[in-house]
């Protein structure tokens, strides 16, 4: 899934690679949309730009959730990633203390 939007704390919609953000296959899709209510951290950056950040971001007006993924540059498309609720967070926070300490 690629996205476009204008980033930092802006409401955009989710649009695929092909520009379609609509109709997939004959199926109807929802628009979706996400506004990243705090950047948390850039984690790495590729030699083409691209960012794999950790933020917190608001899905389709949502409670905003932490979730982790590639960007290209000015967050014009976005990778897969994993989205957390605080208490996922939480538990994958304590799951690495405890194997990054030994």
């Amino acid at each position: 899934v690629n996205c476009r939007g204008n980033g930092t704390g802006t409401a955009a919609n989710l649009l695929f690679s092909d520009g379609k953000d609509t109709e997939r296959t004959g199926l109807e899709m929802k628009d979706i949309q996400y506004e990243i209510v705090k950047e948390i951290a850039v984690l790495s950056t590729s030699d083409s730009g691209y960012t794999k950040e950790i933020n917190l971001i608001s899905w389709n007006g949502k409670e905003a959730k932490y979730d982790i993924r590639s960007f290209s540059p000015n967050r014009e498309k976005c990778g897969k990633g994993v989205t957390l609720t605080e208490a996922e967070a939480g538990k994958l926070l304590a799951a690495l203390q405890k194997v990054l300490s030994k």
